[in-house]
């Protein structure tokens, strides 16, 4: 690949591809800034756009904004450089959750990722259809496991019965979360029923399980589902567990990167992803997501991902929208 300069349109293409990656109820809570000086990516938090009874502590928010970072590696792969990323670099500015820079020539010997990423970039959305139920390959288990492993997370596959106990703990969630008034309130703050750049059109909802397995969200947080549109889901659906070693501000957003790298891989093998990120919103049930007897690691996302139709793409905000010009003050 070509050592691209850092021109106008390159830069907008980096931004848009961090932009499309996935966020917690597609809020997008994440600005861009290129340092003059250094040339480097600066990644911000835009806190006005965090989920205040859902994510209090901000955990979901940095898994966004890393997905986000790994997406701007990706391009600035594409582009001809080699990313450097400094995750949390200033501890007196905890607002800068990190920075890319963009140094040399890209060697394809220190690519740490598939070539065909880029492209995935546009094709990933999550798809909250049902899926046909054929079973994922190994050597596909195997590819999105390293995937995560790469960025410093583990992701594995349970056997049924443990599937069959994250997706009762998930159950739990969602029904607290249909219960919780302040949390149903603030869901359907960010379902659009008109043209937005941010949030979830109607069309990105999908249906509920008719047969009740799957604990689809329902972010309309209506309070009886027997109302809600209904279809057959697969009924021994492939779940994975996305975990860390440690739960720390960095872990989020090295989890984020990874999670994205794990989609993206599953655009490129031609897999359909979706999120069951409920029961991470509840401590004590976040807590028993790791598998018996040790609950070791800390869990970060449960990914359902199978074969099937390709769910509908979510808007993104302009470039122009997320990118800041100003110089802050240090």
């Amino acid at each position: 690949m070509r050592s691209a300069p850092l021109d106008a349109e390159t830069l907008e293409a980096c931004i848009a591809a961090a932009v499309a990656a996935p966020s917690f109820f597609n809020t997008q809570p994440w600005r861009f800034r290129l340092d003059p000086e250094t040339l480097a990516f600066e990644v911000r938090a835009a806190p006005e756009r965090s989920l205040h009874h859902a994510d209090p502590v901000g955990r979901a928010l940095h898994l966004s904004v890393g997905a986000s970072v790994f997406n701007l590696r990706v391009a600035v792969s594409h582009f001809g450089w080699t990313p450097v990323v400094r995750l949390l670099p200033r501890p007196e500015d905890p607002g800068l959750l990190a920075v890319v820079r963009p140094t040399g020539a890209l060697r394809r010997s220190t690519t740490e990722h598939r070539g065909d990423l880029y492209p995935a970039i546009w094709r990933r959305h999550s798809s909250r259809l049902p899926f046909t139920g054929r079973p994922l390959p190994p050597q596909e288990r195997a590819e999105l496991a390293e995937a995560a492993h790469t960025e410093g997370a583990s992701l594995t596959f349970p056997e049924a019965a443990e599937t069959a106990r994250l997706l009762g703990l998930s159950a739990q969630a969602e029904q607290r979360n249909r219960a919780d008034a302040d949390r149903g309130t603030e869901s359907r703050r960010w379902v659009r029923r008109g043209p937005d750049d941010t949030g979830l059109p109607q069309s990105a909802l999908g249906p509920q399980d008719a047969r009740e397995r799957l604990p689809m969200r329902d972010f309309t947080a209506e309070r009886h589902p027997e109302r809600l549109s209904a279809k057959d889901f697969e009924i021994a659906p492939a779940i994975a567990l996305l975990r860390t070693e440690h739960d720390r501000r960095t872990d989020w957003l090295r989890a984020g990167e990874a999670l994205e790298h794990v989609l993206l891989v599953a655009t490129a093998l031609g897999l359909r992803a979706s999120l069951l990120h409920q029961p991470m919103e509840w401590p004590d049930l976040r807590r028993f997501l790791s598998p018996d007897p040790d609950h070791t690691g800390h869990p970060q996302m449960l990914i359902r991902l199978g074969y099937g139709p390709e769910g509908p793409a979510t808007p993104r905000r302009a470039p122009r929208a997320v990118l800041d010009t100003e110089v802050p003050n240090r």
